[in-house]
């Protein structure tokens, strides 16, 4: 179960976490709704591990508070701190960690087998390209310095999401999910990228596993939080 603070600054870290000793410290998420940190809150409470999640109220596309980089200096979200105090961020690397952390929750495949070499070949396949598309954008002036070129630049992106989809699409088939009936954390993470994705497509496996990953009882109930019905 998650404890949510709502944040807006984060000046000092331990004037704001409460102090715990490392025998009893929890996994502590910081996110902003809307963001990619859903799918490591998803994968959190599939973990069924006691979490805090510590919310930014700004949206998604607006920066950071500054004060922010000193708990990611790249000054994104999400950022996962471990239970031994390790900061972890890149949703896609909490994400193949937090599977094996749990191995007996089935958030991901067992090591060294092919289902997990499939598992990791296309989670890290989204994270570089579609993820990336979907950074540039929402953030324009993280890749050009002429705001007159923000608006093709994020065309451009969203074209190069949508042709990422198309192959994800079929990487998918033919489903229901990645990796057949079973349900794992790469699905939660395209799903989530596929409801980024602004304008018709023709993805028929993609929309079978959104579907899927909104009905789940224990991750829909975060999707409706993060996206509504989206």
């Amino acid at each position: 179960m998650a404890t949510i603070i709502p944040l807006q600054k984060i000046p000092d870290l331990s004037l704001i976490l409460p102090q715990q000793s490392e025998e009893h410290m929890n996994y502590r998420l910081f996110n902003r709704p809307g963001s990619g940190g859903f799918v490591v809150e998803a994968a959190l409470a599939l973990a069924e591990t006691p979490f805090e999640l510590q919310e930014f109220e700004s949206k998604p596309g607006t920066p950071l508070p500054e004060d922010f980089r000193a708990t990611n200096p790249w000054g994104q979200v999400p950022v996962l701190l471990l239970p031994d105090g390790t900061t972890m961020t890149e949703a896609a690397a909490i994400l193949i960690h937090l599977a094996a952390a749990f191995p007996d929750k089935g958030l991901g495949p067992v090591p060294g087998t092919s289902a997990h070499a499939k598992f990791l070949r296309w989670l890290v396949f989204a994270s570089v390209n579609l993820y990336e598309a979907v950074l540039r954008r929402g953030y324009p002036f993280r890749y050009t310095t002429d705001p007159g070129g923000y608006k093709a630049l994020g065309a451009a992106a969203n074209t190069r999401l949508k042709d990422g989809l198309a192959v994800l699409d079929t990487a998918v088939a033919p489903g229901p999910f990645l990796l057949g009936e079973q349900m794992s954390l790469a699905d939660i993470y395209f799903a989530m990228l596929f409801t980024w994705y602004h304008g018709q497509i023709e993805a028929p496996h993609l929309v079978a596993m959104k579907d899927g990953v909104k009905a789940h009882t224990m991750v829909g109930p975060i999707w409706r939080r993060h996206f509504g019905d989206r």
